[in-house]
């Protein structure tokens, strides 16, 4: 019997600047076993996803992932451009922690209300790979919060922060400062792919990073983490 999974997210579940966790997930079974829906938009806030559900519980999962709250997170730090996110994005206030918790816990909610789906909520992959800066711990803040409306709402909470945690002590990777990821920056992954026909660990081994190609974005080494943490939680205990 096929099992249909719902995953919901922003860049990291969308998969055009990420290794695609979806792909590693699905190669992790038989032939026929998942069948995984790709709900993932491009810079999107826990608000954007509230508001764009109708296409999940239309035709309602088995399972139901949701991986958001990367933006919100960077939305906390100096230098990221929230007039323009809050522009781009159609806010309608200012990200914060508070705003963030209400509408993961509005999402919950209502893919609670409106499927019979078993539902997941993964803690945020770390920012960056030095632990002791704000980007990691902003991460580590809202995987707080996640954790507490996944406790709030009776939900799975899937630990992949504290996965990654684990991951980056174990390898002591270089202690590369965090930068905010620009446009120019994305642009320049995706010229680096085409052009010079590079793979995204290969950017990512020359920049010095473990987990990511550009401190958010996952390579094969962050998403593969991702595609287990869901497995472990959801899917193969449950087999």
């Amino acid at each position: 019997m096929t099992t249909r999974i719902a995953c919901l997210g922003d860049s990291l579940t969308r998969a055009q600047f990420s290794a695609d966790y979806l792909d590693l997930l699905q190669r992790r079974h038989p032939p026929g076993d998942v069948q995984l829906g790709r709900f993932g938009v491009n810079g999107d806030f826990a608000y954007n996803l509230l508001r764009r559900l109708d296409a999940v519980v239309t035709n309602p999962p088995d399972v139901i992932t949701v991986l958001i709250g990367t933006n919100d997170a960077r939305a906390s730090l100096a230098g990221y451009p929230v007039e323009q996110a809050i522009k781009r994005k159609q806010l309608p206030e200012r990200p914060s922690a508070g705003w963030f918790q209400q509408c993961l816990g509005a999402v919950v909610a209502r893919l609670r209300a409106e499927t019979d789906a078993t539902i997941g909520l993964l803690s945020l992959p770390v920012l960056g790979q030095q632990l002791d800066t704000a980007a990691a711990q902003a991460s580590q803040a809202y995987s707080r919060i996640i954790a507490e409306v996944a406790a709030a709402n009776e939900v799975a909470y899937l630990p992949l922060h504290e996965r990654q945690i684990e991951e980056l002590r174990r390898t002591d990777p270089p202690l590369i400062p965090y930068r905010e990821v620009t446009p120019a920056a994305v642009v320049g992954v995706l010229v680096q792919q085409a052009v010079l026909r590079r793979s995204l660990d290969t950017i990512s081994r020359r920049r010095g990073l473990v987990l990511t190609t550009d401190h958010i974005h996952q390579n094969s080494r962050g998403a593969t983490l991702i595609a287990e943490v869901i497995d472990d939680a959801l899917l193969t205990r449950s087999a």
